[in-house]
């Protein structure tokens, strides 16, 4: 059974618990699960094109609409060189834009626009870099305190 299956089955059995009418607590296996939930992953290539442009403009801490290596993270400091095609040694956001949209294209298994939890540890499995979620979006003040 896939992660995403078992999630849904522990979450249908919560459900059905809790509509069941019973004010008994849930037992030890059912908050065991409902500690360790994690809700499906699902993101569109449009709501991932989002995503990519606020986390340029996070990135981007002097606003000079370009990151310098002193910008990037750790992470994506290896991959400077890759993401700069016209290696003038700076990304601009369409540099940025299209590195991260081909990104997302790789981890899309079945091209349909969408890339699923099952999609995203596949290319884990393929030792593909991890898309990046809205939650893990660099803030104003981590940027700025690198």
């Amino acid at each position: 059974m896939t992660k995403l299956g078992a999630a849904a089955s522990i979450a249908g059995a919560l459900v059905l618990a809790a509509c069941s009418g019973s004010d008994k607590e849930p037992d030890a296996e059912q908050q065991a699960a409902l500690a360790n939930y994690v809700p499906p992953f699902v993101m569109s290539r449009l709501d991932f094109g989002g995503v990519v442009e606020r986390r340029f403009r996070r990135l981007d801490v002097n606003n000079d609409d370009k990151l310098t290596r002193n910008e990037v993270s750790k992470r994506l400091s290896p991959r400077f060189d890759q993401i700069d095609r016209n290696k003038d040694g700076a990304i601009s956001n369409e540099e940025w834009s299209a590195w991260m949209v081909q990104r997302f294209d790789a981890q899309d298994i079945n091209h349909d626009g969408t890339v699923t939890s099952d999609e995203r540890e596949r290319a884990r499995e393929l030792n593909d870099a991890d898309l990046p979620t809205p939650a893990e979006e660099p803030s104003n003040a981590a940027a700025v305190g690198r």
